[in-house]
């Protein structure tokens, strides 16, 4: 539309409605209301959405309020302007009555003869940013499926809480000196808010935050379990430690070795720490992961992380300086024992206990630098595969057991002391980091498997996968491997090692013990005494739990390791009260994951003070049925909570062995698409043909009013042969783009939000947000909304009521209605939610072709829309004359009857030739197929005042009409 368009609203009654006045173009335009009054004077601002999807005019800014201002530079007099639909008035109205009405509590005692249905969302941090768009993804899809289901009769929990210990808001305090709590509540505060916003069913009687001491005790009596058992124990491991910080930083915290908030260098360093020792139940994770209805993708990320491989651990016996062997030996792991001749050097950890003892005098400065330069590395950052390879010669030897060559001992920061055994024997020929490592510093390679694909003695390139072996036999040793499979190769090597004493058969995993203490205050205390004397560990008694944090308003770093816990010395310095020895408590706490572990089980008795969760209760609800969560948890959430799970079914507080029965990941919701263009040193503009030569440019964002499309590219409006380059990026504050749900709810309305994420596309895939795009789903609503309210009033308001009729539905009526509530269903039941509202919108615009909207038509698709919709749904039936909420009235179910296809496309012919169809009913008679021809628009032309001679009818296969000329005449009307 251009600023000079004039739109004059003539024959349409609902352009009104299509042309939405928070879309209308700030320039001259005469509007005619529908039933031909001017509305003289009256001009609108037309807002183009910016990146943040925020609006910019005047008439945003009230509209909370009945009456919609316009601004005084465009509006020569005030107006009233009446919404397409009073969402503005619907919403809060609806969602009063559900809270005061408690509408979606599920009681604490439910007919368990019924079927349960427990919907989970993942657990949120309410930041203090509040939601962006992108959260109400998930959150809208189990809202869905929670309606559905209590309109099938199902008792359904749906319940919501926070997890809010962690960092962020600890952070937040040590920077501004607020208590961790009064940010955390106020957070809370503001995601409720906006989640009742949303219209969302869920129990908020059930609502529990991770940081309210009549959970978190329940969370420290699971940790006791485990101490009970052996699961949890301290030991000694490597920390990211920063000494300008004075504090250990989590991994997220380190970014190129130096911290993220200050830059600061952050290196490792040993400390004693509390672990879990997932690695007890390795083998059961990863052999329950088939019986679970979940992502594929997300099974084989965790099947990757446990990392179980099968191989054999051998014995490398450490050389003196006249190549001797020593009674100290190095023990590696290994997958591919079938190798073990073309071992040509060894590395270790910089961190192996054995370094010292064997590195020699002349090499002990360069490898305690080298160690120095290690331990300012993150594992990822040591283990990622593009780096360049690194390391220093101890100058110490060891002796390989297949053949007693003497091979050198390097350490290099690629092999890391928390995996496998610290250690690995290289085989360059056959592992693609050995080879890099071996070519730059000039380290033999020897060949001993046969690649059968290219056998020439002349490709000598890295082959790491199976073969024939070669070069591998040793007369010494009497190990003889050549011209074996590898499979058979690496059976006899372990055999062979575990018959001499060179090593043993071995299963491995990648998977490592949990870390699970973290040096700050916001976190659950660990229910543990440590007695002065010994150092003794004692447990905390059960019936002492809660233990609480104290009172602190120092939460920053000690700058000695001690976490800030240590500053509360009344409540570190106790007695054990068994013992009445002098004892202090421990002063680390428990990570964030602690919180999120088992909190599903808490929502099903939220109250109880006597258990965790009551074994009836737990029975009937357990497992979660669905959970929707981002996919970014899919690895170390979801394990660490079936780790829990599994213990708690193992002492008898659950009943099922797997906590979540079905987990679906939502998409991404990315921000509004950007426009990079690129210049070169004198400003000019350089198009984005190619990307090898693009990163020697500076980046220049192009605002979209300055971007066109042209074919398949993106170009500048001014400049067309400037091509750019478009992208859309994960919300974020840094980059600008977030969109805000409360001005998309403020302008459109929560309906039409929830609407729009659903109807963006598949569920499980990311999307770009485009808050122009929301505007198709409001028109939908509208139409909905006049369809069953009638047209608007002069003034723009509606009457109350409704002008749905008392008539009996016609069959065609009937099908386009049950077809509806088969796809709608269908849809839901299988998470494709943007294909549900098309078939809605299907129904609608048929709905529109009638005459009339029979009570038995509209009242079901109310029903079908409540999912969706359930704002609008909700006053649409009570507009329809019912009391009470539609929230457990029975879903529609798709009578098969309607769904049958009995209409055929029935061809038609004027005088031998086909001039168009019909469609009729199987088995039409005659005069009905003459009738439907004589009616149709296109056939209306050649039978509209003609006489007929005679029709010649074959049913269900063509209807010929043969004219002539006599008076008498065909009637159309």
């Amino acid at each position: 539309m251009s600023s000079h368009q004039i739109l004059q609203f003539r024959s349409d009654p609902f352009v009104l409605s299509h042309c939405c006045p928070h879309t209308l173009l700030t320039s001259s335009l005469t509007l005619h209301s529908p039933l031909k009054q001017p509305l003289s004077g009256l001009r609108f601002r037309w807002r183009r959405s910016n990146h943040t999807g925020v609006r910019s005019s005047t008439m945003s800014e009230s509209h909370g309020s009945k009456k919609e201002a316009l601004s005084s530079e465009t509006a020569t007099t005030p107006i009233e302007l009446k919404r397409v639909y009073p969402f503005h008035e619907i919403e809060p109205k609806w969602q009063r009555y559900w809270e005061d009405n408690r509408t979606f509590r599920t009681p604490d005692d439910v007919d368990t003869s019924k079927p349960k249905f427990y919907v989970l969302d993942m657990f949120p941090y309410p930041s203090g940013a509040g939601l962006h768009v992108g959260h109400p993804l998930g959150y809208t899809a189990t809202d869905i499926l929670a309606r559905l289901r209590r309109m099938q009769g199902y008792n359904v929990l749906h319940p919501m809480g926070w997890d809010a210990f962690g960092l962020p808001a600890e952070q937040y305090a040590i920077e501004t000196g607020t208590h961790p709590k009064t940010t955390t509540l106020k957070n809370i505060d503001r995601f409720r808010l906006q989640l009742k916003s949303l219209g969302f069913s869920y129990d908020w009687d059930r609502e529990l935050s991770t940081t309210e001491p009549d959970y978190y005790k329940w969370t420290q009596w699971i940790f006791l379990q485990l101490y009970k058992r052996g699961l949890a124990y301290q030991a000694e491991v490597p920390v990211n430690w920063c000494p300008a910080l004075g504090t250990v930083l989590a991994n997220e915290e380190v970014v190129d070795g130096v911290s993220e908030r200050g830059g600061h260098p952050v290196i490792r360093k040993p400390m004693r720490q509390w672990m879990l020792k997932i690695t007890a139940y390795a083998d059961r994770l990863l052999e329950d992961l088939d019986e679970l209805e979940w992502p594929e993708s997300i099974k084989e990320m965790q099947r990757n992380w446990i990392g179980r491989s099968e191989g054999a651990e051998l014995n490398f016996s450490i050389l003196d300086g006249k190549g001797q062997e020593t009674d100290k030996k190095i023990t590696v792991y290994t997958t591919r024992p079938d190798t073990l001749f073309g071992a040509t050097y060894m590395v270790v950890a910089p961190e192996h206990h054995l370094l010292s003892y064997f590195v020699t005098s002349d090499q002990k400065q360069q490898v305690e630098e080298y160690k120095d330069f290690a331990s300012r590395k993150s594992d990822l950052e040591r283990t990622e595969l593009q780096k360049e390879k690194t390391g220093v010669f101890t100058g110490c030897y060891a002796k390989n057991p297949a053949n007693g060559d003497a091979i050198p001992i390097w350490v290099a920061d690629y092999v890391l002391a928390s995996y496998g055994t610290g250690a690995i024997m290289a085989v360059p020929a056959h592992d693609t980091r050995d080879n890099e490592f071996a070519l730059k510093y000039n380290i033999p390679i020897k060949w001993v498997v046969k690649n059968e694909a290219n056998s020439s003695d002349d490709a000598k390139q890295v082959y790491p996968g199976l073969g024939v072996i070669e070069n591998s036999s040793s007369l010494e040793t009497g190990l003889d491997i050549n011209q074996l499979s590898s499979k058979e190769a690496a059976l006899k090597v372990t055999e062979w090692a575990e018959r001499t004493g060179n090593g043993n058969k071995k299963v491995n995993y990648k998977l490592r013990d949990w870390l699970f203490a973290r040096q700050r205050y916001w976190g659950e205390p660990i229910p543990i005494l440590i007695l002065d004397e010994s150092g003794e560990t004692i447990a905390v008694s059960e019936s002492e739990l809660p233990l609480t944090l104290p009172e602190l308003n120092d939460f920053t770093p000690t700058g000695t390791g001690e976490p800030p816990l240590s500053k509360a010395v009344s409540w570190v310095n106790t007695v054990d009260p068994s013992t009445e020895k002098p004892a202090k408590r421990e002063t680390s706490t428990m990570p964030q994951w602690a919180g999120s572990c088992w909190y599903y089980l808490r929502f099903m008795d939220p109250k109880n003070p006597e258990a965790l969760v009551d074994k009836e209760k737990e029975k009937y609800w357990s497992p979660v049925d669905v959970y929707v969560g981002g996919a970014e948890h899919a690895v170390l959430h979801l394990l660490y909570s079936r780790f829990w799970h599994k213990v708690l079914y193992d002492i008898g507080v659950v009943s099922t062995k797997e906590p979540f029965k079905c987990v679906i990941n939502q998409g991404i919701i990315l921000g509004e698409v950007q426009y990079t263009a690129w210049k070169d040193q004198e400003g000019n503009y350089v198009t984005a043909d190619t990307e090898e030569r693009l990163n020697e440019y500076q980046q220049v964002t192009i605002p979209e009013e300055r971007v066109i499309k042209s074919g398949d590219h993106f170009v500048l409006k001014e400049e067309p042969s400037i091509r750019l380059t478009p992208r859309a990026y994960k919300m974020s504050k840094s980059r600008g783009n977030v969109v805000n749900p409360d001005d998309v709810v403020l302008e459109y309305g929560a309906d039409s939000l929830r609407l729009y994420e659903m109807f963006m596309g598949p569920f499980r895939d990311s999307k770009t947000w485009n808050t122009s795009g929301i505007e198709g789903v409001h028109r939908f609503l509208a139409r909905t909304w006049r369809l069953v309210i009638g047209l608007p009033q002069s003034d723009g308001s509606f009457k109350d009521g409704t002008i749905v009729t008392d008539d009996e539905p016609s069959l065609d009526q009937l099908r386009t209605l049950h077809k509806c509530i088969a796809k709608v269903t269908e849809e839901i039941e299988s998470t494709r939610f943007n294909t549900g509202i098309s078939g809605m919108m299907e129904f609608v615009n048929a709905a529109y072709k009638w005459n009339n909207q029979p009570r038995g038509i509209i009242e079901p698709f109310v029903l079908l829309l409540s999912p969706y919709a359930p704002h609008m749904a909700e006053e649409l039936w009570s507009r329809l004359g019912h009391l009470k909420s539609l929230a457990y009235e029975s879903y529609p179910k798709a009578n098969p009857d309607y769904l049958k296809n009995t209409t055929i496309v029935l061809p038609v012919q004027i005088n031998g030739k086909t001039r168009g169809t019909i469609e009729v009913e199987e088995g039409c008679s005659e005069e009905n197929a003459f009738v439907l021809a004589s009616q149709d628009e296109k056939l209306r032309k050649y039978l509209d005042g003609q006489s007929i001679k005679k029709r010649i009818y074959v049913p269900g296969k063509i209807l010929n009409v043969i004219l002539d000329r006599t008076n008498v005449k065909v009637t159309t009307k």
